[in-house]
């Protein structure tokens, strides 16, 4: 297989993780040691993440590929680009953690189900509960009306007995 080819499937490869992808983040990584990086791989990793540094030239061509070629303006810089087909939150919360945690890590932007999101909106998808913390909620929610419920059901037999 030429380089020209090598390139084709990298640029496809790019473009089918950024359509796959529920959440996309990408940070610039310069300055972080060689234990920081390790560090915060093995942190996306645990979270099913992957994170991978691509070349910006191809991740444009994969982003216009697929319609997100908005995303091409943040595409400067090294770059490391963190994919995640499962969780949306987990992404941008791992990696404004460990940016709170070392300076050298910066967050750039996002894709997020198919729209590019700017820094601001990263930072608030990172400040959001993840999956498990959001079906909690939800569940103390559905739960709230059934106590109700019985609470009134029981003050009523109560009434009854008492009468």
């Amino acid at each position: 297989m030429g380089i020209r080819e090598e390139k084709v499937t990298l640029v496809n490869e790019i473009a089918e993780k950024l359509q796959n992808s529920k959440s996309t983040i990408i940070a610039d990584y310069r300055g972080l040691t060689v234990a920081e990086a390790t560090e915060l791989r093995k942190r996306l990793r645990e979270a099913g993440i992957e994170f991978r540094v691509l070349k910006n030239t191809m991740t444009r061509r994969a982003a216009e590929q697929v319609n997100l070629g908005e995303v091409n303006q943040y595409l400067t810089g090294p770059n490391a680009i963190a994919f995640s087909n499962d969780d949306v939150v987990a992404p941008a919360k791992i990696l404004n953690t460990f940016a709170k945690e070392h300076k050298a890590l910066e967050l750039k932007a996002g894709i997020v189900e198919g729209k590019v999101i700017g820094l601001e909106e990263v930072t608030a998808l990172a400040e959001l509960p993840n999956r498990e913390g959001l079906l909690s909620m939800l569940l103390s929610v559905l739960q709230a009306p059934m106590r109700n419920l019985a609470y009134a059901v029981s003050q009523i037999a109560d009434q009854k007995e008492q009468a």
